[in-house]
């Protein structure tokens, strides 16, 4: 290889293991289906096997192993057997069969995610299969994905007893890497297993925002392309672009704010006041300032800069979208807006404005349309900070979405090396 030049690695193939998949209703079942979609979408190979469903997306290859479902009668007659403490007698030829049905739908895999398989007791022969496939020199890496853990709930600690193979859902296997959807689930597996803390992954779930909220195509593209979804405090102005809306002391407060280490951004909305003479002379010193200010990735103009206004449905999705209201205008003669963020449940900040005070009365944080932007984006920190809904209303669009949280937890999981 010449030097200085490292050959790309391959993106690893990924096989996701479950009792069941979608369309089969279930919590553990939906995370499944997402954790492919998000797997296809970064480029690797991925395949779900299961005992019944099918693939929740065209590029996923669902492989349908029968045994693997606890509904099976094969299964439910071991299962009834298994959890009054008795082994039944074809236990192991069962086990065999299913391992040698993973084994052959595992050809060309490089990491098996097996969901809950490890701490919960459903399908026991499936748990002891896999583990024998685990401990297979030169196979797969083997990811453990707990969701819940059989023998920290009392639901299931009739079903448990001393002893293989029910012991596997309390000891740590070795050679995989131990994921937990939690830092109370990791604490629990460290406590029954004996893993130190720090040798389990915690991966939480996501929320998918588009489907919660149905986002429009146009908003998902949009927040993508600006890259808005990263941005806290994202503050929000659906104004025109005329000198009353006072459109440079949001910038300034912006600027103050990302001074201070905070990834704040803003959003305005309207187009250059058509009715105004000099309006585009004013877009034009708005974008000088913003390029001196250095918030060319962090303020938009989305009327010029998209070639129009955004659609009624776009502004919608945007007040779901954003952080607070920012109307630092010189003058109002009513507010719209204010409604239309109350109606959102969003944070408003507004100049003191007589009919914007009318309007929004004790509910908004109000400023002067000539205060300092130092002060100003400290007294909205303060007020965002202060308020809990707020706090984890960004952390959930900034983190605790689906995109983000591959990002951030499963794309380097699935990156790392082998082990815990």
């Amino acid at each position: 290889m010449t030097a200085g030049f490292a050959r790309p690695r391959p993106t690893p193939s990924v096989a996701l293991i479950h009792y069941a998949a979608p369309p089969v209703i279930g919590g553990v079942e939906r995370v499944l289906a997402r954790h492919a979609v998000l797997m296809a979408d970064a480029g690797h190979d991925v395949r779900v096997i299961a005992g019944r469903g099918r693939a929740p997306d065209p590029r996923v290859r669902f492989v349908r192993l029968p045994l693997l479902d606890p509904r099976h009668p094969v299964i439910e007659r071991l299962q009834l057997a298994l959890d009054g403490g008795e082994i039944p007698g074809d236990f192991e030829s069962v086990t065999a069969r299913v391992a040698s049905g993973l084994r052959a739908a595992l050809d060309g895999v490089d990491i098996v995610i097996a969901h809950n398989v490890g701490s919960l007791g459903f399908n026991l022969a499936l748990t002891s299969a896999l583990h024998s496939v685990a401990g297979r020199s030169g196979g797969p890496r083997v990811i453990l994905w707990h969701h819940d853990l059989a023998w920290t709930l009392p639901a299931h600690r009739a079903t448990l007893h001393p002893g293989l193979p029910w012991d596997l859902l309390r000891t740590a296997w070795p050679g995989v890497t131990q994921v937990v959807v939690s830092a109370a689930r990791r604490d629990d597996l460290a406590d029954i297993a004996g893993i130190p803390p720090e040798a389990i992954t915690v991966v939480p779930n996501g929320v998918d925002l588009e489907t919660l909220w149905r986002l429009g195509r146009r908003t998902v593209s949009l927040m993508a392309r600006i890259g808005a979804m990263r941005a806290t405090p994202l503050l929000f102005m659906p104004t025109r672009i005329t000198r009353r809306k006072n459109v440079e002391l949001a910038l300034h407060v912006v600027a103050a704010m990302r001074s201070a280490g905070r990834p704040a951004a803003l959003i305005v909305t309207g187009p250059v006041d058509p009715h105004r003479a000099g309006g585009d002379a004013y877009l034009r010193e708005l974008e000088t300032l913003r390029r001196e200010l250095g918030l060319e990735d962090a303020a938009w103009f989305l009327s010029p800069e998209m070639g129009g206004s955004p659609t009624d449905a776009v502004m919608g999705d945007l007040y779901r979208l954003v952080d607070a209201l920012f109307l630092p205008s010189r003058d109002e003669g009513f507010g719209l807006p204010i409604l239309e963020a109350a109606a959102h449940r969003l944070p408003i900040v507004c100049s003191d404005l007589p009919a914007l005070r009318r309007l929004a009365g004790d509910a908004a944080l109000y400023v002067g349309a000539d205060d300092d932007p130092g002060r100003v984006a400290e007294r909205i920190l303060q007020r965002l900070d202060a308020d809990p809904v707020a706090r984890l209303a960004a952390e959930v669009r900034t983190r605790r979405t689906w995109d983000a949280v591959y990002r951030e937890r499963i794309a380097p999981l699935l990156a790392g090396d082998r082990g815990g």
